[in-house]
């Protein structure tokens, strides 16, 4: 089963709109100013441990982020290490991007772009503000083999035994092998199917 590993602790990280006076300054002037427009960053090269709530938590230090969406493995659900940040404003987000650009975070140059407008693909967040879960993948694979068969299904199955059955017979008698299949030889209706499956595949 996919595990998500351990995300790191954003406590102790520096707090750049707090400890850089300049940043500070420019972020209290946009946010006096107002807008009215948000701002959409792509955000690449994010180190290991920086999942959805390090990413909001850390980011926030900023302004309000209104959309967050991390690129995971469609089959695995392992971070791409880049992810979309929305700002509830645009100069904010332009102001983050002017920092965060090839900022040095744990060992990783961050990669941090406004994305134009007219740029901003239409299903860009989708899936977007939630918490990737582990997938249960054993227990869905376990529920689909063991739900009830039709009988269509059934009839389906148990033809596919006995022909493959008749068939060992047929390779083992052309190699001179006298093997009694009595014994063990699968029976129209006397055993459930996934039963039979394993006894088939054992002969």
């Amino acid at each position: 089963m996919d595990q998500e590993p351990q995300g790191i602790d954003i406590g102790s990280l520096p707090t750049i709109a707090k400890d850089d006076a300049t940043v500070k300054r420019k972020l209290e002037k946009a946010k006096r100013q107002g807008n009215e427009d948000r701002g959409v960053l792509y955000l690449g090269r994010l180190p290991h441990g920086f999942y959805e709530d390090q990413l909001r938590g850390y980011f926030s230090q900023f302004g309000d982020i209104t959309r967050l969406r991390i690129s995971r493995n469609k089959k695995t659900g392992a971070s791409k290490h880049y992810a979309f940040l929305e700002f509830d404003s645009s100069a904010v987000a332009q102001i983050v991007a002017e920092t965060m650009d090839n900022y040095l975070l744990m060992g990783h140059i961050l990669r941090c772009k406004v994305i134009p407008k007219d740029e901003v693909h239409p299903e860009l967040w989708v899936g977007a503000n939630r918490k990737w879960r582990v997938i249960p993948r054993d227990r869905i694979a376990r529920t689909a083999h063991n739900k009830p068969r039709t009988e269509e299904q059934r009839e389906k199955a148990e033809a596919r035994l006995i022909e493959r059955q008749a068939d060992k017979k047929r390779k083992l008698a052309e190699v001179g092998i006298d093997y009694d299949f009595d014994a063990v030889a699968y029976v129209r209706g006397l055993c459930n199917i996934p039963h039979c499956k394993m006894l088939s595949r054992a002969i």
